[in-house]
């Protein structure tokens, strides 16, 4: 796998047949190994890790109806009252970070109205804080830690 623009981590990884899974430590789980699970995994361990995220609060795979359409959040940070404060959308590391991938994650916020959004590819790190009363985002230099959100 790619190295990634994220702190080295201990990730479990094991051999299942011809298939190479990885182990996600918030489904509690083995999941198959594919470019974006590597870097889901990587961020996820760095928000922990390094930006003092409570793994409680993170959830992979949140499935949201948008336009009777089910979707899937690659990733959704909770405040302790179970609402939606963060959505994380991850890419495989050859696919660039572009308008269209900030859309993405911009139409699935129409349904959970979140503050913070942030798209990666383990390479480039995009995050944004939502300005609800202008109707816009800013984009933030950094990922913030836990204790500032």
């Amino acid at each position: 796998m790619d190295t990634l623009n994220l702190p080295k981590t201990a990730l479990k990884i094991e051999k299942s047949g011809e298939k190479t899974q990885i182990y996600d430590i918030l489904r509690h789980r083995f999941v198959a190994l594919t470019p974006e699970e590597w870097v889901r995994q990587h961020f996820i361990h760095f928000l922990i890790e390094h930006k003092g995220y409570p793994a409680a609060l993170l959830g992979n795979e949140i499935t949201i109806r948008l336009n009777k359409l089910s979707k899937r959040c690659d990733s959704v940070l909770y405040d302790t009252h179970a609402m939606p404060r963060m959505i994380i959308e991850y890419k495989a590391p050859h696919i660039p970070l572009t308008q269209k991938v900030f859309d993405q994650i911009c139409r699935y916020n129409m349904v959970l109205h979140v503050d913070y959004l942030i798209v990666s590819n383990g390479i480039q790190h995009v995050c944004a804080q939502m300005e609800y009363e202008t109707g816009g985002y800013r984009f933030l230099n950094d990922i913030p830690q836990y204790s500032d959100l």
